[in-house]
């Protein structure tokens, strides 16, 4: 007997509300599952052959039912070829968005410094208040677990974590549940101390795991954060203006921005908080090199929480004007961009 799209979304049923419950379950509870339109009649005909075939037990007479050993089995390894397949599918589509992404601001940044005649700088998108996608944890051996966590941009991060309670698959079932539960769609802040007492309280003596897993959900949004990439084009353009072309200024602004790491500075103000316009003017710049400078940038933001900057140095009597209006175009242009895709 096969086991068909619809036997699978009632094993799939009964397996998540018993192991929610912890009590055996009947054809009427199943009828209110969100997937399914059937009647009680038609689903314990299906139960039945459930039964038949081993993936579930009728522990007592005119009792409902709970998921056997092959059940959990089938459930289990579903699941994991479902995640698996979720995050290749992830990481494919992230790698093609960047590649996209970077040609695109690339071509952007060249276009800013010849309109301008100044240097000019783009960030990539950064995430915001990140949120948790989904935790799989996954046995590797009897001491050793590993936790793929995956964060809003599709950030995907796996940690191996040392245990010391063996678990089964039943166990990591349930973890694996209760986890995402209580964290999926919740930012880091948000994880807060009564979120963690809860989970620690409900994995009993696997409460050392969910510390090392929320170290990893950590980790994991840092990294969505911490992924700065900056685009800058221009450079030479510091050699057209005398009060910025002395050889040791004019070093000092085109070693910052081969280095790119001072760039951060200005780059890796909190975005979310600073939209639109910002202007910094000589001794204003968070950048050392750049004090004889006038730094103008602008926050682009394309939807959910993504977040990038864009922006322009050259001399304090630059054509402001033209500037403002030079990014308000390229921060149109990139929307409009964003919405066609």
């Amino acid at each position: 007997m096969q086991l068909d799209d619809r036997k699978w979304t009632i094993l799939k049923a009964i397996v998540k509300t018993y192991l929610e419950t912890g009590e055996p379950v009947g054809s009427r509870t199943i009828s209110k599952y969100a997937d399914l339109n059937l009647s009680s009649a038609t689903i314990r005909n299906e139960m039945s052959d459930l039964e038949e075939m081993g993936y579930i037990l009728q522990p007592h007479t005119s009792a409902g039912r709970i998921p056997s050993d092959a059940g959990y089995r089938l459930y289990v390894d579903r699941m994991m070829e479902e995640k698996d397949r979720e995050v290749t599918e992830m990481k494919e589509l992230v790698i093609q968005r960047q590649d996209k992404m970077e040609l695109l601001l690339k071509q952007m940044v060249k276009v800013l410094a010849a309109n301008t005649n100044y240097a000019a700088m783009i960030s990539g998108p950064q995430y915001h208040r990140t949120k948790l996608k989904f935790i799989q944890l996954s046995i590797v051996s009897d001491t050793q677990i590993l936790a793929t966590v995956v964060a809003e941009g599709n950030v995907v991060k796996n940690k191996l974590l040392e245990i010391q309670h063996g678990l089964d698959q039943k166990t990591v079932l349930e973890m694996n549940i209760l986890l995402n539960s209580a964290l999926n769609g919740l930012t880091i802040e948000e994880i807060n101390l009564a979120t963690i007492a809860k989970l620690k309280e409900q994995a009993g003596i696997h409460s050392e795991l969910v510390n090392r897993v929320l170290d990893a959900v950590a980790e994991s949004i840092q990294a969505s954060q911490d992924e700065l990439e900056i685009y800058t084009s221009g450079t030479t353009n510091i050699f057209k203006y005398p009060e910025l072309s002395s050889s040791e200024k004019a070093s000092e602004l085109i070693s910052t921005f081969e280095d790119k790491k001072e760039l951060a500075d200005i780059i890796s103000q909190d975005s979310a908080d600073q939209t639109g316009i910002q202007v910094y003017i000589g001794g204003e710049s968070p950048v050392g090199a750049m004090q004889d400078c006038s730094v103008v940038t602008a926050t682009y933001e394309l939807g959910e929480g993504m977040y990038g900057k864009i922006g322009v140095v050259g001399p304090k009597r630059m054509d402001y004007e033209k500037v403002v209006g030079t990014l308000k175009t390229l921060m149109a242009q990139l929307d409009e961009i964003f919405k066609k895709k």
